[in-house]
């Protein structure tokens, strides 16, 4: 085990956009007092993801972050390091609301898992991929037999012989009947698509909200027009939604066809979104300029919280 003495130790921490003032001070009150760190950088996930971003391309000026997590969706757009307000927008939309839809579909249609959240959100993982074409799959996922390419066969776990639920290979489907073994098998058609449509469509359920790409391109409209092109050729997609089969396709191809034809639309998928803002917050740990970025204990206990709204721009 590694055993940290927080007193001679730096923290970077992120937190959500726009916490309310006295969330930060709860905050600072556990980090500095609770702990004692030696200092401390509070700061948003998408600014680390744009830190790494610029490192990778130092000629770019300007970039926008989509960061689809577990409880919403953030869409940030970043110029020279920092992040401009005026241009953030939530989706509430994320992978909990997915997997709490899947649960709500598979309990009605077959079988009652609506406790099983873990199983259902690996189940999730596993089988679910975004569509480039929802009609054409709709109509795939209606055929019967062998034709229905859509269909898959989740073996769900029972935790003592099979401890992780896995997807069957299509030569071992069954098209015709029941199975004679004892495993519990979800069948999956059309909520394979359905499940992560809901990203680029809250309004299918009846959430008022826009999708995605409708998002992104609203938020890019918000900048000066002169720096639109430059975001729309640096699209970043980070957080646990962004590993769905097909989403940056999807994403790249409902901005172009609602992106001006003269600007060039570039989306990037990084090799691991989820720890992405993570390697940006290693880099900026690593940076000459870190220690001018954080509040030290001393600078809090000399000015309170004063300092730390000073200097982080949560």
């Amino acid at each position: 085990l590694y055993i940290v003495d927080f007193a001679d130790t730096s923290i970077v921490i992120t937190e959500p956009y726009f916490t309310f003032s006295s969330i930060q001070e709860s905050m600072n009150e556990i980090l500095f007092e609770e702990y004692q760190f030696q200092s401390v950088l509070r700061i948003n996930a998408g600014s680390l993801s744009a830190h790494r971003y610029f490192h990778e391309n130092n000629a770019e000026l300007c970039c926008i972050v989509v960061d689809s997590g577990f409880s919403s969706t953030h869409i940030v757009p970043h110029c020279r390091g920092r992040k401009m307000k005026e241009g953030i927008c939530r989706i509430n939309v994320g992978g909990k609301l997915l997997t709490n839809h899947l649960k709500e579909i598979i309990s009605y249609r077959q079988l009652h898992v609506m406790d099983e959240t873990y199983v259902i959100n690996q189940v999730k993982e596993d089988v679910c991929y975004v569509s480039q074409d929802f009609y054409k799959d709709m109509e795939t996922a209606q055929l019967k037999g062998e034709d229905n390419t859509v269909m898959r066969e989740y073996v769900l776990p029972d935790f003592s012989s099979i401890k992780k639920g896995f997807c069957k290979p299509r030569e071992e489907m069954n098209f015709t009947g029941k199975y004679k073994t004892g495993e519990q098998i979800l069948r999956l058609t059309n909520e394979r698509f359905a499940v992560p449509e809901m990203l680029f469509h809250p309004s299918d359920i009846g959430i008022q909200e826009m999708g995605i790409p409708e998002a992104l391109v609203n938020s890019i409209n918000n900048m000066p027009e002169e720096m639109q092109p430059h975001f729309y050729k640096n699209i970043v997609l980070t957080g646990g939604n962004a590993l769905f089969p097909g989403y940056r396709d999807r994403v790249y191809k409902e901005v172009r066809a609602l992106a001006p034809v003269e600007y060039q639309v570039s989306v990037a998928l990084p090799q691991n979104p989820i720890c992405y803002p993570w390697e940006g917050g290693k880099l900026l740990a690593e940076n000459p300029d870190f220690e001018e970025m954080v509040v030290t204990r001393e600078d809090y206990e000399e000015n309170g919280h004063y300092v730390c709204e000073e200097k982080f721009d949560i």
